[in-house]
């Protein structure tokens, strides 16, 4: 839900640069000079071994802006701890000052001067360049680097090349092991394609053989590094048939796997494992309760809700990472291994703040020759847009609100229904549109934007479905994703609530009439997990509404009302 406040802040002019901190003026150079490559790197080290996770990258291989939610909900037992903190909050809970450097990485508070500040984050070479360093301090054989998946989708190029352009990159970086969520949207063929081949571990000890309950991936992996004996057990997404498109993987069950993952574990110490991570695509909430469940495990490196926290969470013995997305973080956790069990850790997230990191040579070459036979597309300016373009947050995201428009006009529909992805770049006041930004927001192996009929009742069915997905209070029935965007329809959602009462209000915005629960409306939409869905791509649906609209300019979206939070 967009508040009045970021809409205020999203419409604001480029020249009005005033944070709360005094920073805005300052300028960005002056910004930038407070931040350098060094101060990102200081680290005080441990032991004799450093695991370094990054995920959610979602193919981004530039440096991008991404906006952290200002709205991240916790439902039941986990309403009110972290990640479910956001803004203020979040800086009160972790000790970080406002207008500051590592408040602009970690929270949406002011986003856009402090954007025009501290400027892009991420971007391949920069991340290459950091792990080149921490490897050169500590020594390559203390170091494992492990990835928690969602790498080879969510941008052109990726879709383009079937993610090779990520495998070839985080192969160049000497990822140790990964696990996979988006990656199994290119097929299950393809996804065996490229584990053969390439050399990176691929681990996933709960996705199993639907005829034979066969393994399909390795469950995990000895590394030693530091004179420790590292396992690493992989756990892919467990809802992968149910959010993504089951056709795509018909031979193949996901599910938790409690059982398995325990005996995973006994089994790793029983060969003499000092260390046992859990290298997960589960999402936080799920890990936190799966961690309190199945025990031994020392470190859980949480992916897919794409939360990045400065600390670490213990829950028993174990320590749970999370690193964030789009290539902004990179963590590292320092570990003192002693009489074969872990005596003490150090933790860091650091945050890649692209002019302030070095580019690494060798990885940025690489990024030109993969970005440059798609130049010509990536290039391509469609319009400019004079709002703040988002995607996070539990409810809207103005690009979502883009896209719906868009949906509604060039479908001729009278509502529009777009998915809560969490992937997505922002896009500043004052930018061009590229066609790569709206790939990166859009490029995905099911796009097709469909056009059907959906009765009041089917509409709002769906939506409880969805918030049901989101808002359970058991983590082990959540999605971890966002809940739908919707255009020409406004409702109010009460999280509080049990599945079927949380949805009401449902009006017809353009009459401004409640839904008729019988009469039939005209709904586009996309990303459906449906076969042979017909349509044309999303961003053709996009661009074509830019090039039309030439400047985006949105108004305040306050068609979700929220309670029970």
């Amino acid at each position: 839900m967009i508040s009045r406040r970021e809409f205020l802040q999203a419409s604001a002019a480029a020249s009005a640069i005033v944070t709360a901190s005094g920073l805005g003026s300052l300028g960005r150079l002056a910004a930038q000079q407070k931040l350098s490559e060094a101060d990102l790197l200081k680290f005080d080290p441990l032991g004799t071994v450093t695991l370094l996770h990054v995920t959610d990258i979602h193919a981004q291989l530039v440096p991008v802006y991404f906006r952290e939610p200002s709205i991240n909900l916790g439902v039941g037992e986990v309403k009110g701890l972290p990640p479910h903190l956001t803004d203020a909050e979040f800086r009160a809970h972790f000790k970080i000052a406002a207008g500051t450097a590592e408040a602009h990485a970690l929270t949406s508070e002011d986003f856009v001067s402090l954007a025009k500040n501290y400027g892009r984050m991420g971007g391949m070479d920069r991340i290459a360049r950091v792990i080149s360093a921490i490897r050169a301090e500590r020594g390559a054989d203390k170091v494992l680097l492990l990835d928690g998946g969602d790498t080879w989708q969510g941008s052109w190029t990726s879709l383009q090349t079937k993610g090779q352009d990520m495998i070839d990159v985080m192969s160049a970086l000497k990822v140790d092991a990964m696990v996979g969520h988006w990656e199994f949207t290119y097929g299950a063929e393809r996804v065996q394609e490229a584990v053969k081949a390439m050399p990176i571990a691929f681990l996933g000890q709960n996705v199993r053989d639907n005829e034979w309950q066969e393994p399909v991936f390795e469950g995990r992996k000895v590394f030693e590094r530091g004179g420790a004996k590292i396992a690493v057990v992989g756990q892919a997404f467990p809802r992968q048939p149910i959010s993504n498109p089951r056709w795509m993987v018909p031979k193949w069950e996901f599910g938790l796997r409690e059982e398995e993952l325990q005996k995973q574990v006994e089994d790793a110490r029983a060969e003499g494992a000092d260390i046992v991570v859990l290298l997960s695509h589960n999402g936080y909430d799920v890990d936190r309760k799966l961690v309190s469940r199945v025990k031994g495990i020392d470190i859980a490196l949480t992916a897919h809700t794409h939360d990045a926290m400065p600390g670490v969470v213990k829950v028993g013995e174990t320590i749970i990472v999370a690193s964030g997305s789009h290539g902004k973080f990179v963590s590292r956790l320092d570990l003192d291994v002693k009489d074969k069990k872990l005596a003490g850790f150090r933790y860091k997230l650091i945050p890649i703040f692209s002019d302030a990191i070095t580019p690494d040579p060798d990885m940025k070459a690489m990024v030109e020759k993969i970005r440059a036979p798609f130049a010509k597309d990536l290039d391509r300016v469609i319009g400019q847009t004079d709002s703040f373009l988002y995607r996070r947050g539990n409810f809207n995201g103005t690009f979502d609100d883009l896209i719906c428009q868009a949906m509604l006009k060039e479908r001729d529909a009278e509502i529009a229904l777009s998915p809560g992805f969490r992937w997505g770049a922002s896009l500043l006041p004052g930018d061009k549109i590229t066609f790569d930004a709206l790939a990166n927001a859009t490029a995905m192996t099911y796009p097709n934007c469909y056009r059907t009929e959906m009765t009041g009742k089917q509409i709002k069915d769906m939506l409880e479905d969805v918030a049901d997905n989101i808002f359970h209070p058991d983590p082990y029935f959540q999605g971890g994703g966002d809940m739908v965007r919707v255009g020409g329809v406004g409702y109010t959602i009460d999280v509080s609530k049990e599945i079927g009462s949380r949805i009401s209000g449902l009006t017809d915005l353009k009459r401004n009439a409640p839904l008729d629960a019988d009469r039939k409306y005209v709904v586009a939409g996309w990303a459906s997990v449906g076969e042979n869905v017909q349509g044309p791509p999303i961003w053709e649906v996009v661009e074509k509404y830019v090039a039309g609209v030439k400047n985006v300019k949105l108004e305040a979206n306050d068609a979700v009302k929220v309670l029970g939070a």
